[in-house]
């Protein structure tokens, strides 16, 4: 049976024999497939996802966020055996849409800005009151953003990015940094919920307010990775000044929020920003290099112009030689510079 199949006798299962449309979405970096699914009544979306673990906890946090009135989208229903669940249909309209129709000129309007501003103050709900009752059985593969979720994503960058630009390195001294950086990053600790990937893409502007999607991966964690991950998202264009000042917001914000001191927030965000821009690198030479598919390719030039402004300023704050060291020579590669002509 196709997932089509599927979906359509899932539906069959929730709501009767209608008449009903189905058209599929276009697919991202998952293998999870969706499908807007019309009908007299409306319109709802359909996931189909071969990972039941990431079903479980996708369903399983919508019903806990939806019971402190988060905006996410209502379940109608999850059939776990057929790897399937119906959900509200949020649009077409993601901030990173929003961004390339509304905002096309090189500053960062004020627009923006203000659905920044929104997206940061829904972000700290979820880091600090999300968390409270939360089910952590349901965080998959990690019940918390450990030291081994933080070498997966560092030797994700290591492998599928370095390697295929043809970056040397010192594997051994590298490993070494990757150590160092790990256990800086631990010193901030694991007590909110982790979002894990907070981005324009995952964001959904209906009627001006943001809603949110693909949190399945969410688990315990730091809340400087979420913050780098909207504001260091090499698809979307902000300037230094705005990126600031949406730092500073959201700094302000969810320290109020929680009492957390302002100075452990920042001291460990570049650690953060770090991580987090070399997992989106890794992700765009899989998805982009070794998969050829060109829009994750196109995020590799500004994505590696990022890390460089990133590790320049964290040079200071946490001893990673080999690392830095490896930033630099990423723009020295043939590739790259073949990337940047493009």
């Amino acid at each position: 049976m196709t997932e089509e199949e599927t979906i359509i006798q899932g539906y069959r299962h929730f709501f009767g024999d209608g008449n009903i449309g189905l058209a599929r979405l276009p697919q991202s970096g998952s293998d999870r497939k969706y499908f807007r699914i019309t009908s007299p009544e409306g319109t709802m979306i359909g996931a189909w996802n071969p990972v039941k673990e990431e079903n479980d906890a996708f369903t399983g946090f919508t019903r806990h966020f939806l019971s402190k009135g988060f905006n996410v989208p209502e379940i109608y229903g999850y059939l776990p055996s057929d790897n399937i669940y119906f959900l509200r249909d949020l649009g077409d309209m993601s901030l990173y849409k929003w961004l390339n129709t509304n905002n096309k000129e090189a500053v960062f309007n004020d627009q923006a800005k203000e659905l920044y501003r929104k997206s940061l103050e829904h972000l700290a709900g979820f880091q600090s009151e999300g968390i409270k009752g939360l089910d952590i059985e349901l965080c998959y593969p990690h019940r918390s953003f450990d030291r081994q979720s933080m070498m997966w994503d560092m030797n994700y960058f290591k492998y599928m990015f370095l390697k295929l630009l043809a970056v040397s390195f010192n594997e051994a001294r590298l490993e070494k940094d990757f150590n160092s950086l790990a256990d800086f990053l631990l010193e901030a600790g694991q007590d909110f919920f982790l979002y894990r990937d907070f981005q324009s893409a995952n964001i959904m502007i209906m009627e001006g307010e943001p809603w949110f999607i693909d949190y399945q991966g969410g688990r315990k964690g730091a809340p400087q990775y979420d913050a780098a991950s909207l504001l260091y998202d090499a698809k979307c264009r902000i300037d230094d000044q705005s990126r600031e000042e949406l730092l500073d917001y959201y700094v302000n914000l969810f320290s109020s929020k929680t009492g957390l001191g302002e100075k452990i927030i920042t001291g460990h965000f570049s650690g953060f920003a770090m991580i987090r821009l070399m997992q989106a690198l890794g992700a765009f030479g899989f998805r982009g290099l070794y998969e050829k598919k060109p829009t994750f390719t196109e995020s590799i030039v500004p994505g590696v112009k990022l890390l460089l402004d990133v590790a320049s300023g964290a040079e200071s704050i946490v001893n990673l030689p080999e690392l830095y060291k490896v930033i630099r020579a990423v723009k020295h590669s043939p590739l790259y510079h073949h990337l940047s002509a493009g």
